[in-house]
Formats: C-alpha cells, sequence, structure tokens
C-alpha cells in the first residue's frame, strides 16, 4: 500500500513540475509580445500659420506667396509635408490688406489653432500689427515679403525672421543704379509703411553717394489720380526719380499719359511683379534693380520651381512666388535641424543659419534675423514674345554690397 502511494505522490510531483516549466516557457515567449505588436509613435504635428492678402490692394502679392509657400513645401518635403516624424500643417487667413484684420487673424490663429510658428505678410502694415504678437506668445514669425526697415528695426523682437529683403536693401541697389556725387534725385512713394520705409532708406544711400534729394511726393496708398504729384515733381526738376509703389493701383501708366521721360527727367525702380512690368512700356532702357525675376537666377531650386509653376500654374513664377518659397525653405530647414517647434530651440539655430532658395543662398544675420541676399542691377529690355519689358541682368549684386544697416538697437 505504503509503495502505490509513493509511485502515485511521485507522478503528481512529476506532473507538476512538467506544468511549471511549461508554464515558464510560456512566458517567456509572452515577455516578447508587447515589442511586436506596440503601434508606431505618432508624428508630431507642426502647424504654421500664414497671414496674408487673399483680398484687397495687395491680392496679387498675397496670392503669389500663398503659391511659393506651398512650392517650397513641396520641394523640400519631397511632396509628403513631412520632415522626418514632423507633419506639417498650414493654415491659412486672409488679411483683407488691414492691419486691424491682420492682428485679429493672427491672434484666432495663436489662441485657436495653437500654430507654432506665423508667416506673413504681403503689406507692411499688416505685418507691423503682428510683429509684437509673435514676442506676446513666443512663436517665430517668419516675415515674407513685407519690406518695412522698422520690422527689423525698431519694432523688432527676437522672435522676428525676415526672409524678405526690407527697404534698405531695395535702397542700396537702387541708389548703385541712378546715384552719384552731385546728382540731383527725387522720391515718388505711396503714404505707408512701406512707402517712408523706402524713401528713408533711399535718402540714406543717395547720401552716402553725395546725391540731393530735390522732390518727394507721397499721395495715399489707394490713389488713383497722380496728377498733382506728377506736376510738383516736373517742375522740380529732378535728373531721376526713385519711385517706390506696390498694388495694383500703379503710378506708371500715369508718368506714361503726362511724359514725364520726355521732359528729361529719368525713372527708376525696382523691377516689380509682372502685371506691373505690362504699365511700363515707357521705361524701356530704363536702369534699375529686380528683387527676383524667374529668367535671372541660376541654380537648381530655381529651376525647379519654375518648371512646377508652368505645370501647375500654366505661369512662370513671380515676384512673390520666389519669396513665399524662400520662407517655406527657412522653416523646413530649421524644423529639420531642431527635429521639433521649440521657439527658442528654433531661434538659436536660425541665427546665423543659411538656407537654400530660389535665389540662391541667403543667411539670417544674428544681429537682427534679417535675410542677407543677392540682388540684380538691370536693365528694362524689349524682346519678341513678351508682352512687358524684360529685365536683362546687368551684374548680380552680393548680399554683402546690399547689406543694409543693423537698425534694431537691441
Amino acid at each position: 500500500m505504503f509503495k502505490f502511494k509513493g509511485r502515485r505522490l511521485l507522478c503528481i510531483l512529476l506532473s507538476v513540475v512538467l506544468v511549471t516549466l511549461l508554464a515558464a516557457g510560456c512566458g517567456k515567449e509572452t515577455s516578447t509580445t508587447p515589442a511586436d505588436t506596440t503601434a508606431p509613435a505618432a508624428p508630431k504635428i507642426v502647424k504654421i500659420g500664414m497671414v496674408t492678402s487673399k483680398t484687397g490692394a495687395l491680392q496679387a502679392y498675397g496670392e503669389q506667396s500663398i503659391r511659393g509657400f506651398q512650392m517650397g513645401l513641396e520641394y523640400y518635403t519631397k511632396g509628403t509635408n513631412k520632415i522626418g516624424d514632423i507633419q506639417i500643417e498650414l493654415i491659412i487667413e486672409d488679411s483683407e490688406t488691414k492691419p486691424e484684420v491682420a492682428k485679429q487673424k493672427a491672434v484666432k490663429l495663436f489662441e485657436e489653432d495653437k500654430i507654432d510658428i506665423i508667416v506673413g505678410s504681403a503689406s507692411s502694415s499688416d505685418a507691423l500689427a503682428i510683429v509684437p504678437l509673435a514676442e506676446e506668445y513666443q512663436k517665430v514669425m517668419v516675415v515674407e515679403p513685407a519690406v518695412a526697415d522698422a520690422i527689423t528695426g525698431t519694432a523688432w523682437n527676437k522672435y522676428i525672421f525676415r526672409t524678405g529683403r526690407n527697404s534698405s536693401q531695395d535702397a542700396a541697389a537702387a541708389a548703385a543704379a541712378i546715384g552719384k556725387k552731385g546728382a540731383k534725385l527725387g522720391i515718388f512713394a505711396p503714404d505707408s509703411a512701406f512707402g517712408h520705409g523706402g524713401a528713408d532708406a533711399f535718402k540714406l544711400a543717395a547720401a552716402n553717394l553725395g546725391a540731393e534729394i530735390v522732390f518727394e511726393a507721397y499721395p495715399p496708398a489707394d490713389s488713383t489720380d497722380f496728377t498733382a504729384q506728377i506736376q510738383q515733381m516736373i517742375a522740380a526738376k529732378p535728373e531721376a526719380v526713385y519711385v517706390v509703389w506696390a498694388g495694383a493701383n500703379s503710378p506708371w501708366k500715369a508718368f506714361m499719359d503726362m511724359k514725364v521721360q520726355e521732359k528729361g527727367i529719368k525713372l527708376s525702380t525696382g523691377a516689380p511683379d509682372i502685371a506691373a512690368l505690362r504699365t511700363m512700356w515707357d521705361n524701356v532702357g530704363m536702369d534699375g534693380f529686380c528683387v527676383y525675376y524667374h529668367g535671372l537666377p541660376k541654380n537648381e531650386v530655381n529651376d525647379w520651381m519654375v518648371k512646377t509653376a508652368k505645370e501647375k500654374y500654366s505661369a512662370v513664377p513671380d515676384l512673390f512666388d520666389a519669396g513665399g518659397f524662400a520662407s517655406a525653405m527657412a522653416i523646413c530647414t530649421a524644423l529639420e535641424k531642431v527635429q521639433g517647434a521649440d521657439a527658442e530651440k528654433l531661434i538659436a539655430t536660425m541665427e546665423g543659419m543659411s538656407f537654400d532658395t530660389p535665389k540662391g543662398k541667403m543667411t539670417f544675420r544674428k544681429e537682427d534675423h534679417q535675410a542677407l541676399q543677392p540682388i540684380y542691377s538691370i536693365k528694362l529690355e524689349k524682346k519678341d514674345g513678351f508682352d512687358y519689358p524684360v529685365p536683362v541682368l546687368v551684374r548680380e549684386l552680393s548680399p554683402e554690397e546690399t547689406a543694409p544697416p543693423i537698425m534694431n538697437n537691441k
């Protein structure tokens, strides 16, 4: 009886050991299961808000900026809108070319949409309304294409970076085209932040060359009748006049109608967008400067943008397509370096950062975050097959030649 019970007990004990070993083996296999079934981490979402003129006086410029930004984003991310594990979302708001509306839309983007970076605007006045909000909400703002010197000058804060050129860069190029010691010059500009910024910068550049300003006119930015100001200009008899203007209500037709150049007054300006160039046949032969014209830069990025714009929009890229593209390239370059949108890390990375654009390399100057960039000295020429005077390269002005003074005093 004892032997039977012993054998039975032994069998029970062996069964327990066997079950325990099997359980231990199963446990070992089970420990690898979580690693095999874990879902991939969700991508980081970086929201970029853009406030620019979809309507209003600078609608055409705003539309170009949006189109250019989207092309730049497509180029950098190869059409994915992703940089590594960062997913980029773009939210666009219309400033209506009104500073108070621009401010409202920016607040909405910061508070409701929780954007990480803001871009804008076509109007300098709109941009200046948003600049202090970037500091208040502690978010990086990339300014494009607004040019008023104050943006990287008296109104600047550390969150502001500008891919667009400023008025002083324009003025340095303009003065190089028409100014010299003893020259008598004039200024024709709108009564706006953009106009006065450009005029003040030109006065400084002209003074550095030893030229004298003998005429200034600042008609309202929405003017359609420039007769009185042009009559005053003719009476003042400047040798050349630097024209600062933006928007659909260009004064160039009025200059033609009143035969300004036939009265011995040379007109000079930055070669504007193609729509404005179509009104400038009377300026064939004009020496001036150009921020961008699709036929001037020779590089891979510009080639891609020209090809893509023709395919997607049945048009060549225009003045602010290049600017919008550049702002997207700057932001994407910084996001890739930082691998996120932390504002302080972005600022530290973007100061002194170089990045590719359709115009070639640009670099954010550390002191004021103004992008130093090439500008083109040009002559307007008539060419077969074009319904506007074509900007033809005289020479490329280097970023160092057109570097503006540091004006932020910070």
